[in-house]
């Protein structure tokens, strides 16, 4: 890839400005830090114009691929290590066959090209940090076989805290740099292993940026959903599905749309039965047909659409009221469906709460203990009381499994319709018959 693909104008403005200060060459050679044939080869390119760079390094690119990376390596002030990166930088740029030069620099030193680079991303320097971030990113999408995972992982776990942390610039280069890296299978399930990524795709997405920004984690996310075991497991553990919705119903840019279709399809075809559940609660059939019905630039999207619509509603017409709570249970989003104000439904699916060692139902306590959502907590709690009134034994269940006591917490709970559903709930376990056999 070009390194040029990885732009920030912080870096383009820093950039500028540190290639105008002088670095003590001369002194880092009087102090032994660096050799006289160093020193000699840094002349011939230190503050020359960029006609005369580039003819040096036409003809002695292998030479200063090494120079830079092992100044880097053994070179620790900070402005003399902005210098290095520019100038690695520059050499890349519109030159995409000198990467190798620099992939291929562990030939000569096993530490080279990643140890320094690493090291980098350790400074205190936000623009040292993502300039090391972005030239790791060019290398190790140019490497023909996998990088090793010790240099891989600490790498990822920089671009994780860069996703979650509070700088503009370390998020918008460190998405730029996951759009790159997950083009590459190995890279997805190295990403994978590292849940502060995904979370930050998830925070990053429920904040609603603009619209690129939602488009390139958009992007990154659905590069994920290629990988089967990412499929099954991404909205379970991260909710993705109700971000990416959101994202999509609010979308102004007809690519956002494009690729949260696509990686909705992917998880479909890849895992339909973890999937599509979340996708029919959080009403992803009725938003698929009205987009069925918009015009498209891109057919890519009619296609997606179409096949996104016919998969919901072949899976909707199959589903029971049982099956439509279930699937609402598991994607955590409860809400005032007609199902949990209905006595009918109650009096005949109460009891299959109980049913593999009361799964639904703890599922359903787990909610009422984790959730900080108003509406979830009132519809869980109103739940737990349906179930109490409508099977004879639920109260001990109930009160088992913690269900009693968090009832009774919420009815303190700042929001007025927790505390009233708390309340009917809490008169249920109290009047209800305590049955044990």
């Amino acid at each position: 890839m070009s390194i040029s693909l990885l732009s920030n104008p912080y870096l383009d403005e820093n950039s500028a400005r540190i290639k105008s200060k002088p670095v003590p060459w001369e002194g880092y050679q009087r102090a032994n830090l660096i050799t006289l044939d160093e020193l000699a080869l840094i002349k011939k390119v230190d503050r020359q114009s960029k006609a005369k760079v580039e003819s040096v390094l036409l003809s002695e690119g292998r030479t200063y691929a090494l120079l830079y990376l092992s100044l880097l390596k053994k070179l620790q002030r900070v402005d003399t290590m902005q210098c290095l990166l520019v100038q690695i930088t520059d050499s890349l740029v519109d030159h995409e066959e000198r990467i190798p030069l620099y992939v291929n620099a562990a030939e000569s030193d096993p530490d080279l090209p990643y140890a320094p680079l690493l090291r980098a991303l350790e400074s205190q320097d936000e623009f040292i940090q993502l300039k090391a971030a972005q030239i790791l990113t060019v290398l190790t999408s140019a490497e023909t076989t996998p990088v090793r995972s010790h240099q891989l992982q600490p790498f990822l776990n920089t671009l994780a805290s860069f996703i979650q942390g509070p700088s503009t610039n370390k998020r918008d280069v460190a998405v730029q740099c996951l759009e790159s890296l997950l083009s590459r299978p190995y890279c997805r399930q190295e990403v994978w292993r590292i849940p502060g990524i995904i979370t930050g795709f998830v925070e990053i997405l429920r904040r609603m940026p603009g619209p690129q920004l939602s488009y390139q984690v958009a992007f990154c996310v659905w590069l994920l959903s290629f990988e089967q075991n990412i499929a099954e497991q991404i909205n379970k553990k991260y909710d993705i599905i109700s971000s990416l919705v959101q994202v999509a119903q609010n979308a102004v840019k007809e690519k956002v749309i494009r690729v949260v279709v696509a990686t909705f399809r992917n998880l479909v075809t890849k895992a339909p039965s973890a999937n599509l559940p979340a996708m029919l609660v959080c009403q992803l059939l009725p938003f698929a047909k009205n987009l069925a019905a918009r015009k498209w630039s891109d057919e890519d999207i009619l296609e997606d659409v179409q096949y996104l619509k016919e998969e919901l509603n072949t899976r909707f017409q199959s589903l029971t009221t049982y099956d439509e709570y279930t699937s609402e249970l598991a994607s955590g989003h409860l809400s005032w469906t007609p199902v949990h104000e209905s006595d009918d439904f109650w009096k005949e699916n109460a009891t299959k709460l109980n049913e593999k060692d009361y799964e639904q139902l703890r599922t359903l306590i787990k909610l009422l203990k984790d959730s900080r959502d108003p509406t979830v907590l009132a519809v869980a709690v109103h739940d737990v009381g349906q179930y109490v009134k409508h099977y004879e034994r639920g109260k001990k269940t109930i009160t088992d499994l913690g269900g009693k006591a968090r009832a009774m917490e919420l009815m303190t709970h700042p929001n007025g319709d927790v505390r009233y559903r708390a309340l009917l709930s809490v008169q249920q376990l109290v009047s209800q018959p305590w049955v044990t056999v």
